[in-house]
């Protein structure tokens, strides 16, 4: 039982008189082959995103422009922090159960998922997840 709710992924950062540079490659400083990629924006500080896991898909979550939440749930532990630094990607594991909220105006999530869209991957009510976090703790 000793898995981590989430791993902070610090990015390279190339600097000059120019700004910041940031990248990541897929199985180098993402631990998985990069399927898919998608932004979450436009929200207000009012909206909730997320709100479920997944049975398969890894993702590494980034905030490339402003700051919000991510709410984080492995079936045994809770955690919760701000996401505000372009530099740095919270590497979500399957079956976490994760949520985003507290969007600040400009906010944009990049996330960076392990898998294409797959509707059957995801577990949209908590009570299923539980049940299935359950499941595996036996």
């Amino acid at each position: 039982m000793g898995e981590e709710i989430f791993k902070e992924i610090q990015l390279p950062k190339v600097t000059d008189h120019r700004g910041h540079l940031s990248f990541a490659e897929g199985n180098k400083h993402i631990p998985f082959d990069i399927a898919r990629v998608y932004m979450l924006y436009g929200m207000s500080d009012q909206i909730m995103r997320g709100g479920h896991a997944h049975w398969q898909l890894e993702q590494v979550l980034i905030a490339v422009s402003g700051k919000f939440k991510l709410h984080l749930d492995n079936g045994i532990e809770k955690r919760s922090l701000w996401l505000d630094d372009p530099s740095t990607g919270i590497y979500v594991n399957k079956m976490v159960w994760h949520e985003l909220d507290n969007f600040s105006e400009g906010a944009v999530c990049l996330s960076l998922a392990s898998q294409h869209y797959s509707e059957p991957d995801y577990i949209r009510k908590y009570s299923d997840f539980k049940s299935a976090k359950l499941g595996i703790y036996e």
